[in-house]
């Protein structure tokens, strides 16, 4: 008997520690009901302006500094600038601190932003309930949010994955469907409101709709922002030609806290996990700003520490769909041998309106004279993921190639959410949920091992004691 147990246990051990166990891709043939693909009418109740004068609305926040005890808290008062401060505290009502911070506004064509406040709130404690007020008299607002633990290697965490959002019906059930995961934090890999697709003063009314739409979570956990081709607004017909300055209005990074030298790039850590955001529409090739950046950031990057490394970007590396194939070729050529080389372990990406992941693969041996000349199997390189199915009105992504690539482990073609569980140095669970399923039954999912402490024999070592204990243990319980 206890030998039968100990055969059972080490073979779900060895699958369970290859990301690259499965034998042939998967080509979902779920079949997406179709939900309205438009906008939410401007007058639904998900856009609600909040009651009140000059009351704060669009609240969010994204994380302040690098190491996760601080927060930037952004919103907007309508009708009057009003001072831009934050009361906060430990108990709900009873607000013993006060951060104040900046207020901006700007015009796009003939539109006129409301007031815009950027509030940093720091020096707080790590694994801390924080409540805080914004706005004056009747009109103010009381919000609460979670700082994360202290940075460690062993610190269990979840990040929640949401790409190509908008403001449809679908966007709507794929926030739903996210904030009832128990996630913590938002990775978003851009393209946010898609407020572009309109004209004129529209545009700007359709980010402030876009900013109430969101609020529901946005004013209570950090989103982590990257930016998207639907940001760039580049509109020469209305004398609007300066990329992303919506965008930038309205949605601050900690760039500054992590040297970077525009807010396009960042990085930050949280918990067990060391996070770096690249800019798929900024320079990126040799002895660029942003190129020289990652260049310095890979190497502050401690997996003692933080054993978790993670990329987001808005272009997949990886893409079979017919849909903006090949489009993140560029980068791949330029920053591919990076990840391999520091083990990165993850990278989402959206773009494509689909959900798709690879096995571990690089094409990096590749070159003009010799070398592989499609991507292969490659245990140092990271599981790249396509989260560009949060509901947007353009529609979805069907057209995937065929026969379905080797690199490609599973697609499919709906709209939906993804979930990245940490639960120590050495794995963590991701899932992906359409929405039809909700949180309940993922479509996706697998056990994702951390590349650092899957490589050297003293990390190996580590492992067979941790698998000898689990064994010892159950087998004492017979």
């Amino acid at each position: 008997m206890k030998s039968l147990l100990f055969q059972l246990i080490l073979t779900s051990f060895v699958l369970l520690n290859s990301d690259n166990n499965v034998n042939a891709g998967v080509t979902s043939v779920f079949i997406r009901k179709e939900y309205p693909s438009k906008d939410i009418p401007l007058d639904d109740e998900a856009f609600a302006v909040p009651t009140g004068h000059n009351v704060p609305q669009q609240v969010h926040m994204t994380q302040g500094d690098y190491d996760g005890k601080a927060v930037i808290i952004s919103w907007v008062t309508a009708d009057e600038p009003e001072a831009s401060k934050v009361q906060y505290g430990t108990s709900k009502g009873k607000y013993e601190f006060t951060a104040e911070g900046k207020m901006t506004n700007y015009t796009f064509y003939k539109y006129k932003s409301g007031y815009i406040h950027h509030v940093l709130v720091d020096d707080l404690e790590y694994d801390t309930k924080y409540y805080y007020k914004i706005g004056t008299g009747d009109s103010a607002r009381e919000f609460w949010f979670q700082t994360p633990p202290k940075i460690g290697p062993d610190v269990p965490y979840k990040f929640g994955i949401i790409g190509d959002l908008g403001q449809t019906y679908n966007s709507l059930s794929t926030l739903q469907h996210y904030m009832e995961s128990g996630a913590e934090t938002v990775l978003f890999v851009g393209d946010l409101s898609y407020a572009d697709r309109y004209q004129y003063n529209d545009v700007g009314i359709r980010w402030d709709s876009w900013g109430r739409f969101v609020e529901k979570s946005t004013a209570y956990q950090p989103w982590i922002w990257s930016a998207g081709n639907h940001e760039i607004e580049y509109f020469p017909y209305m004398d609007e030609v300066v990329p992303f300055r919506s965008y930038l209005q309205r949605y601050p990074t900690p760039h500054l806290a992590c040297k970077s030298s525009s807010p396009m790039w960042y990085a930050i850590r949280r918990a067990s996990a060391h996070i770096i955001v690249l800019s798929s529409y900024s320079p990126f090739v040799k002895y660029t700003p942003q190129w020289e950046w990652l260049r310095e950031e890979l190497k502050r990057v401690d997996r003692e520490k933080t054993p978790w490394l993670i990329v987001l970007m808005h272009i997949p590396i990886y893409n079979s769909n017919d849909v903006h194939f090949m489009e993140g070729e560029s980068m791949r050529a330029v920053f591919e041998e990076w990840f391999v080389h520091h083990k990165v372990d993850i990278v989402f990406a959206g773009h494509v309106h689909a959900y798709e992941r690879s096995y571990r693969i690089s094409n990096i041996r590749y070159n003009v004279s010799s070398g592989d000349r499609y991507p292969v199997p490659d245990k140092s390189a990271p599981v790249y993921v396509t989260v560009g199915d949060g509901g947007n009105q353009e529609g979805l992504a069907g057209r995937f190639s065929d026969p379905q690539p080797e690199y490609s482990a599973f697609r499919e073609a709906s709209y939906g959410h993804s979930t990245l569980e940490i639960r120590n140095r050495t794995h963590a669970f991701y899932h992906w949920n359409r929405n039809d399923d909700g949180k309940k039954v993922p479509t996706d999912s697998f056990v994702l091992h951390n590349q650092y402490w899957s490589s050297s024999s003293r990390r190996r070592k580590l492992k067979k004691q941790h698998l000898r204990s689990a064994l010892g243990r159950m087998i004492a319980s017979y």
